[in-house]
């Protein structure tokens, strides 16, 4: 009675028998045999009489729950008795369950196909395993079976080019435009493909194409009464495409105008002149005061620059620079602060302003002080300034609008703009 019921659920009106059911974690397994009447031969289709032997195939059934369904089906080979048919022997087909050359059952087949039609090869494979169903995109792809052809081509047909592999491999769609579905699919996008087409499938009135010359010679050889019109898409790319070279040729003409509009600069105020700021006592302030001193006291005694570098340990630029410049300007002179490459570790302290600067002379190790540790930079060419990320433009007055946004504008319907893209 159990596998009566089970029988019931799982293959309503299928002609198979349960013998047994596994279930594991993941998997649930059910084991089945057929009980269908002996078949017919596929190619001769004469009705078996003399059974060959039989053999047990899985079938993927989806998942039931949160496991996955496999049917372990056991079917029977039978003999073909025509003499005149080529097969000798063949596997018996349980209608509603299994298929020729198929790892799947039928329902589970035509859901397949279902979600391939809607969503294609990789983004339907995304789905089935998500679904834990095991298909993968050339499989799904390989279930879709391309429509027949209608004997006579629509009155109105559309025709363009498309790629198969962009740059590589290009074919032809064919359009239905009043019914706005795809009639057929061309391997190529040659004229002579498409003549052929047209000789094979003729009743082509108005035939829709691109303002490009590719099909041109086909339609004169098969369809010479039909009537070749450009579609309203490309007729719009292209006019599109002449506003925006007609914007790059003006270019000129829109810098100019918009520096007309730019706001004038509000003009600075004058310069005051401030008395000179008194120098801070700090420990560099009194060490430039003391070497000042100590230089010019060796001038006024005629002493040469070299004879006083050596004198001071200093070295002939620094003499020259304090001989020729005034203690107040060598007290108030910013130092260039340091530029730091970006990356570099932020919030190390700088190193205390009374350590000795003298060439040469390394900085003792100061405890605590964690700018003491590190190495030093070897020296080098300096790092240039990187350049701004892709997509930045720098903005300001005066600065003219794209020629692709100016055609955006004079594309789109007046009521979409607003009222500065309107002026």
């Amino acid at each position: 009675m159990a596998s009566k019921a089970v029988e019931a659920v799982l293959f309503p009106g299928i002609d198979v028998r349960v013998e047994r059911v596994s279930a594991s974690t993941d998997v649930l397994v059910v084991e089945a045999v057929s009980t269908a009447r002996p078949g017919r031969c596929p190619d001769c289709r004469k009705q078996a009489r003399r059974k060959h032997g039989k053999y047990q195939r899985a079938l993927d059934e989806g998942t039931l729950g949160s496991r996955r369904f496999i049917v372990r089906l056991r079917v029977r080979r039978y003999f073909c008795d025509r003499k005149s048919c080529f097969r000798k022997t063949f596997v018996e087909q349980v209608p509603g369950l299994s298929e020729r050359h198929r790892r799947s059952s039928t329902g589970l087949t035509g859901w397949l196909r279902s979600v391939a039609i809607e969503l294609g090869g990789r983004p339907a494979a995304r789905l089935c395993s998500r679904l834990r169903l095991v298909a993968g995109r050339t499989r799904l792809l390989r279930l879709l079976t391309a429509p027949t052809a209608p004997d006579r081509a629509s009155r109105v047909l559309g025709v363009d080019e498309f790629a198969f592999r962009k740059g590589c491999t290009y074919g032809t769609v064919l359009v239905d435009v009043e019914a706005r579905r795809v009639v057929d699919v061309l391997p190529d996008r040659t004229s002579e493909t498409f003549a052929a087409w047209l000789t094979e499938h003729p009743g082509a009135e108005i035939i829709c194409r691109d303002r490009a010359s590719a099909y041109t010679k086909a339609v004169k050889e098969a369809a010479p009464h039909a009537l070749e019109v450009a579609d309203r898409w490309h007729l719009l790319q292209n006019l599109s495409a002449a506003v925006e070279k007609t914007c790059h040729q003006h270019r000129d003409c829109l810098r100019q105008r918009a520096e007309e509009e730019t706001v004038t600069e509000v003009p600075e105020p004058p310069s005051m002149l401030l008395p000179p700021a008194e120098l801070l006592r700090t420990q560099i302030i009194e060490r430039t005061r003391h070497r000042y001193e100590d230089i010019h006291r060796l001038l006024e005694k005629r002493w040469t620059g070299c004879a006083i570098a050596r004198r001071l340990n200093l070295d002939r630029k620094t003499v020259r620079r304090f001989r020729d410049t005034d203690l107040d300007e060598l007290g108030l002179r910013p130092r260039a602060p340091a530029q730091r490459r970006p990356g570099a570790v932020q919030g190390i302290p700088q190193r205390p302003l009374h350590r000795s600067t003298r060439p040469g002379q390394r900085h003792p190790a100061v405890p605590g002080d964690p700018g003491s540790r590190l190495p030093r930079q070897p020296p080098g060419r300096p790092q240039t300034p990187r350049r701004p990320p892709r997509g930045h433009r720098r903005t300001g007055p005066g600065r003219h609008p794209e020629p692709r946004k100016i055609t955006s504008w004079i594309m789109r319907p007046r009521e979409t703009l607003t009222d500065s893209q309107d002026e």
